[in-house]
């Protein structure tokens, strides 16, 4: 492999440094855009002036912010993320003890959107413009009509409620197996919306890549249908999909937070929620630069992975 097939995604990390700057700045200043005193919330409206005074000096909530932000920066290169006002912990150590639940659920959620997409769009693309093809397009249309906070209970009134097949809520306390169990639900709320996105890129993707010359050439020399359709039109077809996946991972990540909440799931989301309801600056920094540093380094993956599926983009 000649240096020109390490430079790009050596110039793509490079340039992903200062996204990381940006985005550590933002989750910095707009947490305190947020209406509301968090020391005036954790005394009460009773609280005298001298108490909150004190408590908001004791947090370093008194100092001017151009200080707060040297100190939040300092305290980042340490891996320090500070302390939770409400729940007196680690930031750290409560983003790191949600954060596997919300990346669990999200991966999930995206082995079902793609497990489902795929088939489907190849499908629909075999039997363009016939009764599969219209059928597949309603549906997803209606996936993509659905929101979260809509497919969420639908699915707990059908299949906890009334068939009893799946539990209700939590990540179960029970094993892998228990584990597992719990994830399908919330799994499926937000894999569902993904794999009607992708269906229709994979159709479209499907129908342009069966339409170009060497899909003919394969055909002409003499191979089996299902070879030109997988091993040939399938894998090229995929390409930009790959594209879409890196960046609807975020809105999975979003998605999450409403997620989260419907199905009791401990993961990042709920806690933002909770941080933000309590105003707790630094755990609300926490979950959230959490989420934006997933998101960025997945699409710098996703990114490289492009370049190495796409020959053309190396040269």
């Amino acid at each position: 492999m000649t240096p020109r097939v390490f430079w790009r995604p050596l110039r793509r990390i490079l340039l992903t440094l200062p996204v990381l700057a940006v985005v550590v700045s933002v989750v910095f200043l707009l947490i305190h855009l947020v209406p509301g005193d968090p020391v005036v919330q954790m005394l009460g409206e009773g609280a005298t002036t001298a108490d909150v005074d004190a408590l908001r000096h004791a947090y370093g909530l008194d100092a001017p912010l151009s200080q707060q932000f040297g100190r939040y920066l300092q305290g980042l290169l340490r891996a320090d993320l500070g302390q939770s006002l409400r729940m007196h912990d680690s930031v750290l150590h409560l983003v790191v003890q949600r954060y596997p639940y919300t990346l669990a659920l999200t991966l999930a959620a995206l082995l079902i959107g793609i497990a489902a997409a795929v088939p489907a769009g190849v499908l629909s693309a075999l039997h363009r413009d016939r009764w599969p093809d219209r059928a597949l397009g309603t549906v997803s249309l209606l996936g993509l009509s659905f929101p979260n906070f809509a497919l969420g209970p639908i699915l707990i009134l059908l299949f906890s409620i009334q068939l009893g097949w799946l539990p209700v809520s939590t990540a179960g306390n029970g094993g892998t197996l228990d584990f597992l169990r719990h994830l399908i639900l919330p799994a499926a709320t937000l894999g569902l919306s993904l794999a009607a996105i992708l269906t229709r890129m994979v159709r479209t993707a499907m129908l342009e890549e069966l339409s170009q010359d060497y899909i003919r050439t394969a055909r002409a020399k003499g191979l089996t249908e299902n070879q030109v359709v997988y091993r040939h039109a399938l894998r090229n077809a995929l390409i930009p999909v790959l594209t879409v996946v890196g960046l609807q991972f975020g809105s999975l990540l979003a998605g999450a937070i409403v997620t989260e909440t419907i199905f009791s799931w401990p993961g990042i989301g709920r806690l933002t929620l909770s941080a933000i309801s309590n105003r707790d600056y630094a755990l609300v920094q926490g979950c959230i630069l959490a989420v934006g540093l997933t998101y960025v380094a997945v699409n710098l993956l996703t990114d490289i992975a492009y370049t190495i599926a796409n020959p053309r983009l190396r040269l």
